[in-house]
Protein backbone atom coordinates (compact mmCIF):
# COMPACT_ATOMS: atom_id res chain seq x y z
CA UNK A 1 0.00 0.00 0.00
CA UNK A 2 1.20 3.48 -0.88
CA UNK A 3 2.02 5.38 2.32
CA UNK A 4 0.68 8.60 0.74
CA UNK A 5 -2.77 7.05 0.64
CA UNK A 6 -5.64 8.48 2.71
CA UNK A 7 -6.69 4.94 3.70
CA UNK A 8 -3.20 4.31 5.09
CA UNK A 9 -3.38 7.60 6.99
CA UNK A 10 -6.78 6.68 8.42
CA UNK A 11 -5.54 3.26 9.58
CA UNK A 12 -2.47 4.76 11.25
CA UNK A 13 -4.61 7.41 12.98
CA UNK A 14 -7.01 4.75 14.25
CA UNK A 15 -4.05 3.00 15.87
CA UNK A 16 -2.79 6.32 17.25
CA UNK A 17 -6.22 7.07 18.67
CA UNK A 18 -6.51 3.64 20.21
CA UNK A 19 -3.22 4.26 21.96
CA UNK A 20 -4.56 7.26 23.88
CA UNK A 21 -6.76 5.35 26.36
CA UNK A 22 -4.14 2.60 26.62
CA UNK A 23 -1.46 5.18 27.44
CA UNK A 24 -3.80 6.86 29.92
CA UNK A 25 -4.57 3.59 31.71
CA UNK A 26 -0.94 2.52 31.80
CA UNK A 27 0.30 5.88 33.09
CA UNK A 28 -2.49 6.07 35.66
CA UNK A 29 -1.43 2.59 36.75
CA UNK A 30 2.12 3.83 37.26
CA UNK A 31 0.78 6.79 39.24
CA UNK A 32 -1.37 4.52 41.41
CA UNK A 33 1.48 2.08 42.08
CA UNK A 34 3.90 4.80 43.13
CA UNK A 35 1.15 6.95 44.70
CA UNK A 36 2.14 10.03 42.69
CA UNK A 37 0.55 10.97 39.34
CA UNK A 38 3.03 13.84 38.89
CA UNK A 39 6.01 11.49 39.07
CA UNK A 40 4.24 9.10 36.68
CA UNK A 41 3.76 11.99 34.25
CA UNK A 42 7.42 12.93 34.52
CA UNK A 43 8.49 9.34 33.85
CA UNK A 44 6.20 9.14 30.82
CA UNK A 45 7.59 12.39 29.43
CA UNK A 46 11.19 11.23 29.94
CA UNK A 47 10.41 7.99 28.08
CA UNK A 48 8.65 10.00 25.34
CA UNK A 49 11.66 12.31 25.08
CA UNK A 50 14.05 9.38 24.73
CA UNK A 51 11.81 7.76 22.09
CA UNK A 52 11.66 11.09 20.22
CA UNK A 53 15.47 11.29 20.21
CA UNK A 54 15.62 7.72 18.87
CA UNK A 55 13.16 8.55 16.08
CA UNK A 56 15.05 11.75 15.31
CA UNK A 57 18.30 9.82 15.01
CA UNK A 58 16.75 7.71 12.23
CA UNK A 59 15.24 10.71 10.46
CA UNK A 60 16.70 11.47 7.07
CA UNK A 61 15.76 15.13 7.32
CA UNK A 62 18.35 17.73 8.24
CA UNK A 63 17.75 19.19 11.70
CA UNK A 64 17.54 22.98 11.82
CA UNK A 65 17.61 24.29 15.37
CA UNK A 66 17.03 27.97 14.54
CA UNK A 67 13.49 27.56 15.85
CA UNK A 68 12.64 31.19 16.48
CA UNK A 69 12.99 31.99 12.78
CA UNK A 70 10.91 29.02 11.59
CA UNK A 71 8.14 28.54 14.12
CA UNK A 72 6.06 31.09 16.04
CA UNK A 73 6.94 30.77 19.72
CA UNK A 74 3.32 30.17 20.80
CA UNK A 75 3.32 26.90 18.84
CA UNK A 76 5.66 25.45 21.46
CA UNK A 77 2.83 25.62 23.98
CA UNK A 78 1.82 22.27 22.47
CA UNK A 79 4.34 20.74 24.87
CA UNK A 80 2.43 22.30 27.74
CA UNK A 81 -0.83 20.88 26.39
CA UNK A 82 0.81 17.44 26.26
CA UNK A 83 1.88 17.74 29.90
CA UNK A 84 -1.59 19.01 30.85
CA UNK A 85 -3.26 16.05 29.14
CA UNK A 86 -0.94 13.44 30.63
CA UNK A 87 -1.14 14.99 34.11
CA UNK A 88 -4.90 15.28 34.17
CA UNK A 89 -5.62 11.86 32.71
CA UNK A 90 -3.21 10.24 35.18
CA UNK A 91 -4.84 12.06 38.09
CA UNK A 92 -8.54 12.06 37.14
CA UNK A 93 -9.15 8.86 35.14
CA UNK A 94 -8.63 6.44 38.05
CA UNK A 95 -11.18 8.42 40.10
CA UNK A 96 -13.64 9.34 37.33
CA UNK A 97 -13.35 6.16 35.26
CA UNK A 98 -11.40 5.69 32.04
CA UNK A 99 -14.49 5.57 29.84
CA UNK A 100 -15.77 8.82 31.36
CA UNK A 101 -12.40 10.54 31.09
CA UNK A 102 -11.83 9.50 27.48
CA UNK A 103 -15.43 10.41 26.61
CA UNK A 104 -14.98 13.97 27.77
CA UNK A 105 -11.53 14.18 26.20
CA UNK A 106 -13.06 13.11 22.89
CA UNK A 107 -15.84 15.68 23.20
CA UNK A 108 -13.21 18.34 23.90
CA UNK A 109 -11.25 17.19 20.84
CA UNK A 110 -14.32 17.47 18.61
CA UNK A 111 -15.19 20.95 19.85
CA UNK A 112 -11.59 22.08 19.47
CA UNK A 113 -11.40 20.51 16.01
CA UNK A 114 -14.46 22.48 14.90
CA UNK A 115 -13.03 25.74 16.23
CA UNK A 116 -9.66 25.14 14.54
CA UNK A 117 -11.39 24.35 11.23
CA UNK A 118 -13.88 27.23 11.47
CA UNK A 119 -11.28 29.90 12.18
CA UNK A 120 -8.41 28.28 10.23
CA UNK A 121 -6.24 28.38 13.35
CA UNK A 122 -2.58 27.32 13.22
CA UNK A 123 -2.62 27.54 9.41
CA UNK A 124 -5.24 24.79 9.13
CA UNK A 125 -7.57 24.68 6.16
CA UNK A 126 -10.69 26.68 6.94
CA UNK A 127 -14.08 24.94 6.97
CA UNK A 128 -17.03 26.96 8.20
CA UNK A 129 -19.04 25.64 11.10
CA UNK A 130 -22.59 25.16 9.84
CA UNK A 131 -25.80 23.38 10.83
CA UNK A 132 -24.67 20.16 9.16
CA UNK A 133 -21.43 20.08 11.18
CA UNK A 134 -23.33 20.98 14.36
CA UNK A 135 -25.74 18.10 13.75
CA UNK A 136 -22.84 15.71 13.11
CA UNK A 137 -21.07 16.90 16.26
CA UNK A 138 -24.21 16.40 18.34
CA UNK A 139 -24.78 12.92 16.84
CA UNK A 140 -21.20 11.94 17.66
CA UNK A 141 -21.58 13.17 21.25
CA UNK A 142 -24.85 11.25 21.63
CA UNK A 143 -23.18 8.18 20.12
CA UNK A 144 -20.29 8.43 22.58
CA UNK A 145 -22.68 8.50 25.52
CA UNK A 146 -24.58 5.50 24.12
CA UNK A 147 -21.30 3.56 23.77
CA UNK A 148 -20.09 4.29 27.32
CA UNK A 149 -23.48 4.05 29.05
CA UNK A 150 -23.44 1.34 31.66
CA UNK A 151 -26.39 -1.00 31.18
Amino acid sequence: MNINNPIFYAIVMIFAGSGIPIMAAMNAGVGAKIQNPAVATTILIIVAFLMSILILSFSSNEVNLSLSKLVPMHYFLAGGLFVFYISTISWIAPKFGFANAITFIFIGQMISMCAIDHFGLFNAAQYSFNWQRLFGLLMMIIGIFIVVKKA
